[in-house]
């Protein structure tokens, strides 16, 4: 899941694990440096995260 910077206020690691920040996570996966686009709009940085389960 892609989530603001802001969230870094909230995050708690028992909850949430991060993966990555979106431009190197895009850059891995297609070789293209950009960051994710909505309606073909780049959105502001994000930090992906994955919910931990227990």
């Amino acid at each position: 899941m892609g989530v603001p910077i802001t969230f870094m206020d909230k995050f708690n690691p028992l909850q949430f694990q991060i993966i990555n920040m979106d431009r190197p996570l895009m850059k891995s996966k297609t070789g293209k440096v950009s960051r994710f686009k909505i309606s073909g709009r780049e959105i502001f940085a994000r930090i992906i995260i994955k919910h931990k389960q227990h």
